[in-house]
């Protein structure tokens, strides 16, 4: 991945904690819950590494090498996603989240193979001549944006209800009530708010 070396380990950082984050919830989550919070890890971590500067400004070899990596990584967790969405041993509670799944992983093969092609022409993925279809680029870009603003301003609402449910103590006074569930939607739709931003930053080098 092209571009100035603050804005990629910035990248590595938040696509790094998006998927820790998601590790932690997959393992106090339910059994379809589970699934989208290890494919959402799995995204998070191979999102990191990819934004790596190092990969992208250093030796041709290594670049090329990242990048065939990449597609060949980001493809397989794209075939996972097609398996999970069409009923594979894992059932999920909510086929729209993996078929946004589905979506992020393609764009994540396109990002990557868009390197991959760029590295192995010599143009760098920064060149025009390399650059992946303009009109993908553009409908991808689009859904990435809508999403995280569409994502993002309905977690603010989750976020303001959650932090203001109380329930009546013994003394008839009232406390904070634990609310374990909306805690773990909140962080999972934070997590997806993140990867698409990650993604629609990705994008943008292409």
């Amino acid at each position: 991945m092209h571009g100035p070396a603050t804005i990629g380990w910035l990248l590595v950082a938040l696509c790094a904690a998006t998927g820790a984050s998601c590790v932690l919830r997959a393992r106090h989550a339910e059994r379809g819950q589970r699934a989208e919070a290890q494919s959402e890890a799995a995204m998070g971590f191979g999102m990191a590494a990819m934004a790596v500067p190092a990969l992208g400004g250093g030796a041709p070899v290594l670049h090329t090498t990242a990048a065939w990596a990449f597609t060949a990584a980001f493809g397989l967790l794209l075939a996972r996603e097609l398996w999970l969405v069409t009923g594979g041993r894992h059932r999920v509670a909510c086929r729209a989240w993996h078929l946004h799944h589905v979506l992020g992983s393609a764009a994540m093969v396109y990002v990557a193979l868009c390197m991959a092609l760029g590295a192995s022409s010599g143009t760098g993925a920064h060149h025009p001549g390399a650059g992946g279809v303009p009109m993908v680029t553009g409908v991808l870009l689009m859904y990435f944006a809508v999403y995280v603003l569409w994502t993002g301003t309905r977690l603010m609402p989750v976020a303001a209800g959650a932090g203001s449910m109380a329930t009546a103590g013994a003394d008839g006074g009232r406390r904070p009530m634990a609310l374990p569930v909306v805690r773990q939607a909140g962080v999972a739709a934070g997590c997806r708010v993140a990867m698409g931003a990650g993604m629609f930053a990705m994008l943008l080098t292409v």
